[in-house]
C-alpha cells in the first residue's frame, strides 16, 4: 500500500518541484530585494508594511512568471547546453503547455494584482518589465550581442517599481538606482558570457563573448562599466538619497570591482573571469544594503 501511495504521489510532487523551479527562485528573491529597496528608499517617514508586501508579492508573481515563459521560449536552446538541460522543461519534467499557462498565469495576475493593491504606474512598469524581456531581449540574444544592452534595462526596472508602489511617481533618485542597476548587469552577465561561452554558441545564443574569441572587446567592456558603476554609485550621496557611511562602503565596492575588471583586461582567463562574477554578486546586495543603512540612520 505504501508502495502504491508513493507512486501515485510521487508525479504531483514532481510536478510541483518543477513549476518552483520554472520561476527561478533565486533570481525571483534578487528581483524581490531590489523592489524592496526602491520601496523603502522612496518611502517617507515611516514604511506602510502593508503597502510593502502587496509590491513584493505582485513583483514576484510577474518576475516568476516572466522566468517561466522565459524558459519555455528557449526551451530548445536550454536542452542544447550542459549548465541548463537539466530545467523542467528540456529534462521532460513538465510539458510546455503546462508552463505556458502557468507563466502566463503568474505574469496576469501579478499585473493585475499590483494595479488593485498599489497604483497603475507599478502595475504598469512589471508589465512592461516582462514585455520587454520576454519579446526583445529574449529573441535578440540569438541575433546579436547588443542583446545584454537591452536585457540591462528589464533587469534594472525593479527598483523602479518599488519606488512607484511607494510614491506613485518617479523621480531623478528613482532613475538613479536605475542607473546603477543597469551598469552593474555589464560586468556581471558579461562574466557569466565569458565563464559559459562554448556552452552558449551550443544553445545558439549570440553573446559578445561568441564573436570576441580574444576576450579583448568582452574585458575592456567589464573594466569599462566597473568604472561608469563606481562613479554612479557616488550619485545616492551627491544627491541627497544617502550619507557618509554609504559613501565610504560605495568607494571600497566600487574599488574592487574596478580592481577585479582591471584584472581580467589584464589577464583575460577563466579566473579573472569567475572573481569579476563573485565580486558583482556581492556588489549589488552590498550596495543597497548600505544605502537603506545610511537612508536609516540620516
Amino acid at each position: 500500500m505504501k508502495i502504491e501511495a508513493s507512486g501515485r504521489e510521487r508525479p504531483f510532487t514532481t510536478k510541483l518541484v518543477a513549476h518552483f523551479e520554472l520561476t527561478k527562485p533565486r533570481v525571483t528573491l534578487l528581483v524581490v530585494f531590489t523592489t524592496a529597496a526602491g520601496f523603502y528608499l522612496a518611502s517617507s517617514g515611516r514604511v506602510n508594511l502593508v503597502l510593502l508586501v502587496h509590491a513584493l508579492l505582485g513583483t514576484a508573481l510577474v518576475a516568476g512568471g516572466t522566468a517561466v515563459l522565459n524558459q519555455f521560449l528557449e526551451r530548445e536552446a536550454d536542452g542544447r547546453m550542459q549548465r541548463t538541460r537539466t530545467r523542467p522543461l528540456p529534462s521532460g519534467r513538465l510539458d510546455a503547455s503546462d508552463a505556458v499557462i502557468f507563466g502566463g498565469v503568474l505574469v496576469c495576475g501579478g499585473t493585475l494584482y499590483l494595479g488593485l493593491s498599489t497604483n497603475l504606474l507599478a502595475a504598469f512598469l512589471a508589465c512592461a518589465t516582462a514585455v520587454l524581456y520576454l519579446f526583445v531581449y529574449t529573441p535578440l540574444k540569438m541575433k546579436t550581442p547588443i542583446c545584454t544592452a537591452i536585457g540591462a534595462i528589464p533587469g534594472a526596472a525593479p527598483p523602479l517599481i518599488g519606488w512607484a508602489a511607494a510614491k506613485g511617481h518617479l523621480d531623478f533618485h528613482a532613475l538613479l538606482l536605475f542607473a546603477i542597476l543597469f551598469a552593474w548587469q555589464f560586468p556581471h552577465f558579461l562574466a557569466i558570457f565569458w565563464i559559459y561561452k562554448e556552452d552558449y554558441q551550443r544553445g545558439g545564443f549570440t553573446m559578445l563573448s561568441s564573436v570576441d574569441p580574444d576576450g579583448k572587446r568582452t574585458s575592456r567592456r567589464i573594466l569599462a562599466f566597473s568604472i561608469l558603476l563606481f562613479f554612479l554609485s557616488i550619485g545616492p550621496w551627491m544627491w541627497g538619497l544617502a550619507g557618509m557611511v554609504y559613501l565610504v562602503g560605495a568607494v571600497l565596492l566600487g574599488s574592487a570591482l574596478i580592481w577585479f575588471g582591471f584584472e581580467i583586461a589584464l589577464c583575460r582567463s577563466m579566473t579573472s573571469a569567475r572573481h569579476v562574477l563573485r565580486a558583482s554578486v556581492a556588489y549589488l546586495p552590498l550596495l543597497l544594503i548600505l544605502m537603506v543603512i545610511d537612508k536609516t540612520n540620516g
